[in-house]
């Protein structure tokens, strides 16, 4: 049976024998999906996630029987079926549930986009985004992930971390530059996160996406610890990181201290 690679096996070795590999692999197959990868070839997939041709056949076919993944016999492609993950999370999770209205009144109020995101890994996840209604787009932004370490949600959130839980991310990161503004320091970025955890804001320009600046505050549950991120982004001729600073961060932490006393 092909096992997971190396790295991987290492990461899961804690989780005993009661760990399944093959549902591991079958995840792993799932994620390998996404916006920049709609559709793939059996090689696409194990090239992707590593894996050998045989056991990811297995693991897209078992997906496809399934109904979370179709194919035309040769490019295989995520079915809506597999919203039903996502809506599990969204619906079960009070957070999402708060959040939502929350985003679309801010949104409304400032004429900008506004989101809430939580961390996973070394990536945040938004779980609820509202957008003014001069903005034409009609996707969401709802399971987007970002680079925690360049994004002030991510910032912000890192920031919530135990000392020895964040010096254990920083350590482990490997990060990858999404704009030319994006600072790949680990020392620096460490000290960004220090520094939002100080101040109780993050503000972000350009970092994680050109001509865009973002600026987050933590939420809070009732025991203070943080359980996900607020946010208001523009764009560069909208607004100046002094307005985003002095008109939009006041905003934002009132409202956050709305949400924090209903998030138990």
């Amino acid at each position: 049976m092909a096992r997971l690679r190396p790295q991987d096996a290492e990461r899961h070795q804690a989780a005993g024998p009661d760990f399944l590999e093959a549902l591991a692999r079958g995840l792993a197959v799932l994620q390998a999906f996404g916006a920049e990868r709609r559709q793939m070839t059996l090689a696409e997939v194990s090239r992707v996630v590593d894996l050998p041709r045989a056991t990811v056949r297995r693991a897209l076919l078992t997906l496809a029987q399934l109904g979370h993944l179709e194919t035309d016999g040769r490019l295989f492609r995520l079915t809506p079926r597999v919203l039903r993950l996502a809506a599990g999370y969204l619906g079960g999770n009070g957070v999402s549930t708060i959040l939502q209205p929350r985003c679309e009144r801010l949104s409304l109020a400032l004429g900008e986009p506004c989101s809430a995101a939580v961390l996973d890994g070394e990536e945040i996840v938004f779980i609820a985004y509202g957008q003014p209604t001069r903005m034409l787009s009609v996707t969401t932004m709802v399971g987007w992930r970002l680079p925690a370490f360049c994004t002030a949600l991510g910032r912000v959130l890192l920031a919530g971390m135990p000392d020895p839980e964040l010096d254990a991310f920083f350590a482990a990161l490997r990060p990858v530059a999404v704009t030319p503004q994006t600072d790949l320091d680990p020392a620096a970025n460490h000290a960004r996160v220090l520094e939002a955890r100080r101040m109780g804001f993050a503000l972000v320009d350009q970092e994680a996406e050109v001509g865009f600046r973002s600026i987050a505050v933590p939420l809070r549950r009732y025991d203070g610890r943080v359980v996900a991120a607020l946010n208001v982004g523009m764009q560069m001729e909208r607004g100046s990181a002094a307005m985003l600073h002095d008109t939009v961060l006041p905003l934002l932490r009132a409202e956050a201290a709305e949400i924090s006393a209903q998030l138990v």
